[in-house]
């Protein structure tokens, strides 16, 4: 199964769909938040299946903070990161995956792409495709699920 990511696209729909189209054929995409609207615009704009939460900044959303989606017997657990304090390290989304049984976590809010496999846990941010941060170019990542494998990539564009 490929997987598209996306995280804190902020209402800047163009840049999503440029991201999404940069992927290729992907059979989901997951939105780690911020802007939860953008998650469902694009579901209908592009008829695509779309997993998504909502962030710090959906205040006038009723959705949910996080999830957890069984792929190909891999569990994975999406959440923007906010409420796990992402900014200052992993440790909370760390131990939220031991609790979760989560093989992949995916989260946003740094708006910083990232990739990290600890202690057979692997942690993925796409970045953002809106406002990049810490010297990082707009992001997303496409996350590849194979029986006994996870192969993710961060990919960048202008």
């Amino acid at each position: 199964m490929r997987i598209g990511v996306i995280s804190d696209t902020h209402g800047d729909i163009v840049s999503a769909e440029k991201a999404i189209k940069a992927m290729g054929d992907v059979d989901l995409l997951l939105h780690a938040g911020d802007t939860y609207r953008d998650a469902e615009l694009l579901k209908e704009m592009l008829n695509i299946d779309v997993i998504a939460v909502k962030g710090n900044t959906d205040f006038d959303y009723e959705a949910d903070l996080e999830r957890i989606i069984s792929i190909d017997e891999k569990q994975i657990f999406l959440a923007h990161g906010h409420q796990y304090n992402v900014k200052y390290g992993l440790d909370r989304l760390y131990y939220k995956a031991l609790e979760t049984e989560s093989d992949i976590v995916v989260f946003g809010h740094s708006h910083m792409p990232l990739h990290v496999e600890e202690k057979g846990i692997v942690f993925v941010n796409p970045g953002s495709v809106s406002r990049p941060r810490g010297g990082s170019r707009h992001s997303y990542a496409t996350i590849n699920i194979e029986v006994d494998n996870i192969h993710v990539e961060l990919l960048a564009f202008e």
